[in-house]
């Protein structure tokens, strides 16, 4: 590569810009104080500098471009300039899954995250194998993995709770799409074919644990109301590769997968 192509590609990488979500609310002037933790991202990890370009989202009013304004150990502010995208909702679209060892856990909230869910719902059943769920790490990796995928909102993570308490209390206009890889049950495409024009509807998707449902608990989702089994194909997937695999066919067929993003503002 030339001088001049390095050159060029050095000046696109410095136009990358870090982009942060925020609690509070955003408009043109203010001014934002960060916390320790962001503070120090930014300082020690990313090390930036005063006059730092970044890009700042709170799930309510856009994304807007910010300069790091002043920054010292343990606190930084930032200045919030012109808005760059309106705030544009998201898929109704929740995961519920059966928590799973740790480097999987993360890497599915991550995907997840990427794949448009806005609620990430833990659940505990009879074959789950982690007996307690870390809810502010799963929070922080949902807020990481929404700041890296562009996303302008950050997906609810509600604390683990046992399946049937979760399905007691369930809105019963949202369709639960149970991945289940026992008994008949139609493919997950064909579902999802037959529900076209439904994409504004509420939808959930429900992943079982590594050792799959128990019968007693299969037989019990196949009675309510708003269940629709469906099959996931021949083979047994694990449990983070079948919640990856659900929600991009979901996109895919009735979400934003095909459509074109929001085009920045200027």
């Amino acid at each position: 590569m030339s001088n001049g192509n390095w050159r060029s590609l050095a000046k696109q990488v410095e136009r990358v810009e870090t982009r942060l979500y925020v609690e509070e609310s955003l408009q043109a002037g203010v001014t934002l104080g960060l916390d320790h933790a962001r503070a120090h991202f930014l300082r020690s990890v990313l090390r930036l500098k005063r006059g730092a370009r970044i890009a700042v989202f709170n799930g309510r009013d856009g994304e807007w471009a910010a300069r790091l304004d002043a920054l010292g150990k343990g606190w930084a502010s930032l200045v919030v300039g012109d808005r760059r995208r309106a705030q544009e909702p998201g898929p109704d679209l929740w995961l519920v899954f059966v928590p799973i060892k740790r480097a999987r856990l993360d890497f599915l909230v991550e995907k997840a995250v990427e794949l448009g869910v806005s609620r990430l719902q833990p659940a505990m059943t009879r074959h789950t194998a982690v007996s307690r769920v870390n809810q502010e790490r799963l929070a922080a990796n949902a807020r990481e993995a929404a700041e890296q995928c562009e996303r302008l909102s950050v997906p609810e993570v509600g604390e683990a709770r046992p399946l049937f308490d979760i399905m007691g209390d369930w809105p019963t206009e949202r369709r639960l799409l149970v991945c289940s890889e026992r008994g008949a049950a139609e493919p997950l495409s064909v579902v999802l074919q037959t529900a076209a024009g439904c994409a504004q509807a509420p939808w959930a998707i429900l992943v079982g644990p590594e050792g799959g449902f128990a019968r007693s608990e299969l037989d019990g989702l196949l009675k309510l109301p708003f269940v629709t089994p469906v099959g996931l194909g021949p083979r047994i997937l694990r449990a983070d590769t079948a919640a990856i695999f659900a929600l991009a066919c979901w996109q895919a067929f009735l979400g934003d997968g095909a459509t074109r993003p929001a085009m920045r503002e200027t």
